[in-house]
């Protein structure tokens, strides 16, 4: 009997060793993504970078394979977000937290991040939600690092003097609201008034018409990805609003919003922080795999920041030496600098936010078709909110 009790002690022992030379060996990544719902779209965009990223350089770094667990928030549920990360920590074991494109669900994991200390690196580019948690970083984009830009530009290269506002009502919007204000009014322009539309609004039309009656030089125009760029520039159009009258932030313009609003969106002034017309040798490459890889669809701001998520992720793990507890990752993180195809990226070591170049665009018509065409950028643009709090 007491051989058999040490023989099955043995047996134990060796599956415990086994299971935690696995673990040692396995770097899990937690996503949390809108994989249905409204905003799945921008998902799939994420991911397919994440993969391409995969397929290029392998899925082993620092020794250690990468897996990953798949949640689906299916849309903007904070509660859901919530829930779902910390089934990730307690029951799934990942080591790092991603994905998290939208802004109220990045808010509701910050706390998890925390109290896990789990590195954690967002999409969501609302300003405030890298100061929730140490453990956060981003690689997309603050909205006031392009808004901010934009209300520059419009009162001085535009030469524009009154401009109305119109953006959905959460925390991106009040952010790109603003974000633009404080940019045009330091530069000498004047908002002649202002709206934010519920987020979950179908029809833009009355909104559009009481910005139309104060006949502002220019109208800009926030509002998240999904489908309502199409159904804003729609109501736009069908009050007489010229393209020319607009400015917005790159969703606004992108190829599904082109697709719905043809020839009318011709002359649309946006910002943004990547777009696959631009003109680099590591971006055409991109933009060539990205195309072969899927159908022949283009990369968007969704993509570049899944690609450089992941890219991220991989640096920092090779700078630690495959160590992936938060404290480790996250000071690698901090003034971590790689080239992108948007262009140079680092990570403000002060912020842990994202530091990029800020390009302007023009809706033109290239070859028979509407594409965005890139004629100004400011390069080494930080978070301006946090630059201001220093």
């Amino acid at each position: 009997m007491r051989t058999m009790l040490v023989k099955l002690a043995g047996v134990t022992a060796a599956l415990f060793a086994a299971g935690s030379i696995h673990a040692q060996q396995t770097v899990k990544i937690g996503l949390i993504l809108p994989y249905s719902g409204q905003f799945a779209d921008t998902a799939t965009q994420l991911e397919n970078s994440i993969k391409l990223y995969l397929k290029q350089h392998g899925d082993t770094v620092a020794g250690k394979k990468i897996e990953f667990v798949r949640k689906d928030t299916g849309g903007i549920a904070p509660p859901v977000a919530k829930r779902l990360a910390q089934e990730l920590v307690v029951r799934d074991k990942v080591d790092i937290l991603a994905g998290l494109i939208l802004t109220p669900n990045a808010l509701a994991v910050a706390d998890i991040s925390t109290e896990a200390k789990k590195f954690t690196v967002i999409f969501a580019a609302t300003s405030i939600i890298t100061t929730k948690s140490p453990y956060m970083t981003r690689t997309s984009v603050t909205i006031p690092q392009l808004q901010e830009s934009l209300g520059k530009w419009a009162a001085t290269t535009g030469k524009l003097k009154k401009v109305y506002t119109m953006v959905t009502d959460y925390g991106p919007g009040h952010d790109a609201e603003g974000a633009f204000h404080r940019g045009f009014k330091e530069a000498g322009g004047e908002i002649i008034g202002s709206v934010r539309m519920p987020i979950a609004n179908p029809d833009f039309s009355a909104f559009v018409q009481r910005a139309k009656d104060l006949n502002p030089e220019a109208m800009l125009v926030w509002t998240p990805g999904g489908t309502q760029p199409a159904a804003v520039g729609k109501a736009l159009f069908e009050r007489g609003i010229q393209a020319k009258q607009l400015l917005g932030q790159e969703v606004l313009t992108d190829d599904n919003a082109l697709r719905s609003m043809g020839d009318a969106a011709l002359g649309i002034v946006t910002v943004a922080n990547y777009d696959y017309n631009l003109n680099s040798p590591m971006n055409r490459a991109y933009v060539k795999a990205y195309n072969e890889a899927y159908g022949g669809r283009n990369p968007d701001l969704f993509s570049i920041a899944g690609w450089d998520q992941i890219h991220l992720i991989f640096e920092v793990l090779k700078k630690t030496g495959g160590k992936t507890d938060g404290d480790s990752l996250i000071a690698a993180a901090k003034g971590m600098k790689w080239q992108s195809p948007r262009g140079p990226m680092v990570i403000d070591p002060e912020t842990r936010d994202v530091i990029q170049t800020v390009y302007l665009r023009r809706v033109e018509k290239v070859g028979g078709k509407l594409v965005n065409v890139e004629f100004d950028k400011i390069e080494n643009v930080k978070d301006p909110v946090k630059a201001r709090m220093k």
